[in-house]
């Protein structure tokens, strides 16, 4: 299967990053920096957070408002839930997620993070590489961000001094090596006068590399770097009903969004969990026929044969086969403040699909202090731990680091329809 190209009218350049460290390394600051030198911010929310510094007693804008938009944040002066914020350059969009320091609203991390295709790690120059620097760069590389870039901030509160930067990026460089991170590149910053962050600024002339702008302008798009099977769940079955058109009698389309891969008209798909066989008859997107559809497209495909197939069920390429499986060995994030009970039963939702299961064995529970696997009998809010569940009935999956939508899923309690955690399988 070749790579993923190109298609004309198609937007291929959407990246989505993620902003993450310990509190007060500047993340909010960096962002509205980012938002405020590419010229993206209108000029009613300017207005606004100048009012907003002013009533502070600061005598420069305060850059962070432009994230940290709940109320209590404003108040404390810090980041509690995920931030998102859009905008774009000339060459590409971007989605930026803002995601909390403080330890105790890491699961807001995790979900921030598992749509990212890049992360930022910001690290204080004065304070250097931190706990929850190395329990962010962890949960990262843990959830499949490809790229992390560690943003060593606050260079001016250090006299702009190299040996600074040099001596954290040794720091971070022998920690992401004993984790297995690949691809990490570091730049020297100060998010609060705009250095290196679009404009490279007079006061790093030591560092030769690019600026982050630089940086995110050149990252791959997420399903861009490697050839990816077809999964296609179905949402809906499309039946419409119209007496005066006969031709729609025999309209049976399945509906739903193309998570990786690529279909064309007349390739041979196989639908789960039947098993059963047929070819693409027709592909519309928008009502409108085409050729073919790549991922993240939402369109709607009809088959040469009548095959019974219902939401929840999956379109496969015949030759690219998930695995069929009722039970699961995962990594899953404990997002509710009930405990997780082995003895009870829950909802597991995975892309368009529902199953009932129940925790066969708890692996081990993370210190996200240490990265030691310790024993667990439960788990509480926040705490990530490797699992074993049996499902009721069998869901179609890769492993997470091969499809993230095919290796997510998330737990929910059936008395209060909350989601209690999510997971990763491995």
């Amino acid at each position: 299967m070749s790579a993923p190209e190109k298609l004309p009218g198609i937007d291929n350049g959407l990246l989505r990053f993620l902003t993450c460290g310990s509190v007060d390394d500047g993340k909010s600051t960096l962002i509205g920096r980012l938002l405020f030198d590419s010229k993206t911010i209108l000029a009613d929310t300017l207005s606004a957070i100048e009012s907003t510094s002013k009533k502070r007693g600061l005598g420069a804008v305060d850059l962070s408002l432009l994230t940290d938009g709940l109320q209590a944040e404003r108040e404390q002066g810090i980041t509690i839930d995920v931030a998102y914020r859009y905008f774009s350059t000339g060459s590409r969009k971007y989605i930026i997620a803002d995601a909390p320091g403080h330890e105790q609203y890491t699961r807001n991390m995790v979900t921030a993070a598992s749509t990212a295709n890049l992360a930022i790690i910001l690290v204080d120059a004065r304070r250097g590489v931190q706990t929850q620097t190395r329990r962010h760069s962890y949960l990262a590389h843990l959830v499949g961000i490809p790229h992390l870039v560690v943003a060593v901030n606050k260079m001016d509160l250090v006299d702009h001094d190299q040996t600074t930067f040099e001596r954290i990026r040794a720091e971070y460089s022998a920690f992401a090596r004993k984790l297995g991170i690949p691809d990490v590149r570091f730049i020297p910053m100060s998010a609060l006068n705009g250095d290196m962050i679009v404009d490279r600024g007079d006061k790093l002339g030591w560092y030769t590399g690019p600026t982050l702008l630089e940086v995110l302008e050149t990252t791959p798009a997420a399903h861009t770097e490697q050839a990816e099977d077809f999964r296609f769940p179905v949402q809906y079955v499309c039946r419409p009903r119209d007496s005066a058109n006969p031709a729609l009698h025999d309209y049976r389309g399945f509906m739903g969004r193309v998570e990786s891969g690529e279909i064309r008209v007349g390739d041979a798909v196989t639908v789960l969990p039947s098993g059963r066989s047929s070819t693409v008859r027709r592909i519309e997107i928008g009502g409108l026929a085409c050729e073919r559809a790549i991922h993240e497209q939402s369109v709607t495909l009809l088959l040469e044969d009548e095959i019974d197939i219902s939401r929840g069920d999956m379109i496969v390429k015949r030759d690219e086969q998930p695995e069929v499986t009722k039970s699961l060995r995962a990594t899953v994030c404990w997002l509710s403040e009930q405990a997780l009970s082995p003895a009870r039963t829950y909802l597991l939702r995975h892309t368009c699909r529902e199953v009932k299961a129940k925790v066969a064995k708890i692996d081990f529970r993370l210190d996200l202090n240490s990265l030691e696997h310790a024993p667990a009998e439960s788990l509480a809010m926040n705490d990530i731990a490797e699992l074993e569940l049996k499902l009721a009935q069998p869901i179609f999956s890769d492993p997470y680091l091969d499809n993230r939508a095919t290796g997510a899923f998330i737990l929910i309690d059936e008395s209060t329809n909350n989601t209690v955690g999510a997971g990763m399988i491995r």
